[in-house]
């Protein structure tokens, strides 16, 4: 499939694959000469972490998104809500020099309200502040991309409720990000600000460069398991209970 769509690509169409994010292994090789080719194929998965449950650990991804944000000339999108899958789309139409991989989730998710939480297209920059404190002068700063977004959110809320000014940053695209100057990446992630949590059902490689040595990354450090996906959650530590936690260690709280 990787090799048909590179082909129809090249020959001047706009190729498109879809499968789970698991089986992206047996496509690597196609994905990285599309990538080496600079052709702007998009690849498109779903089922994209530990989330899918029962089906276990050998269709649940964990390392494969780190994987693919190494590859050079490939843009990783990992979207929160509907509203940033559609500006994905957007940003993955517009990106002709190379491919682009989308990753979808299988579980249900909300749609967030926009006219409370910032508009999606700040996904056109690779990340955005999506909720603030009051005043736009946070304590700690959220970071997530995917399903946990809404996890994010929800300790934000219980955060604020406690008076802890937080912000939420949502990052579905690190390479879009990175490509930013310097002026728009400090408005996100203020240097000043060094109280920093990620949140992401998958490998945390890389997290770091965002966290800073006084943050924290909650994700994956081994293989998922196969149960109802209420009960992954609860045994890998992704409800927002864990994340306010994080965050007030963060904060020497």
């Amino acid at each position: 499939m990787g090799a048909a769509v590179n082909g129809m690509t090249l020959t001047g169409l706009r190729g498109f694959s879809a499968t789970f994010f698991n089986f992206s292994d047996y496509m690597r090789p196609s994905m990285r000469l599309a990538a080496l080719m600079e052709i702007p194929v998009m690849f498109i998965f779903t089922h994209d972490s530990i989330g899918l449950g029962e089906d276990g650990p050998t269709h649940q991804p964990v390392e494969q998104l780190a994987g693919f944000r190494a590859m050079p000339n490939m843009l990783v999108f990992r979207p929160g809500d509907a509203n940033e899958v559609t500006e994905c789309y957007k940003a993955m139409l517009q990106h002709t020099h190379g491919p682009s991989t989308l990753v979808l989730s299988r579980q249900a998710m909300p749609t967030l309200d926009r006219t409370k939480y910032a508009a999606a297209s700040g996904v056109a920059k690779g990340a955005y502040v999506l909720a603030d404190a009051a005043g736009g002068k946070p304590e700690v700063i959220l970071m997530a991309t995917g399903s946990e977004l809404h996890l994010a959110v929800g300790a934000y809320e219980k955060l604020t409720a406690q008076g802890i000014k937080a912000r939420v940053v949502s990052m579905p695209c690190w390479q879009l990000f990175e490509a930013q100057d310097a002026a728009y990446k400090e408005i996100v992630l203020p240097a000043s600000v060094t109280a920093r949590v990620s949140v992401e059902m998958a490998a945390t490689l890389g997290w770091d460069r965002f966290v800073g040595p006084k943050g924290q990354s909650i994700g994956m450090h081994s293989f998922g398991a196969s149960a109802p996906l209420k009960d992954l959650l609860k045994k890998f530590g992704f409800e927002a209970e864990a994340v306010v936690g994080a965050a007030k260690q963060t904060l020497g709280r």
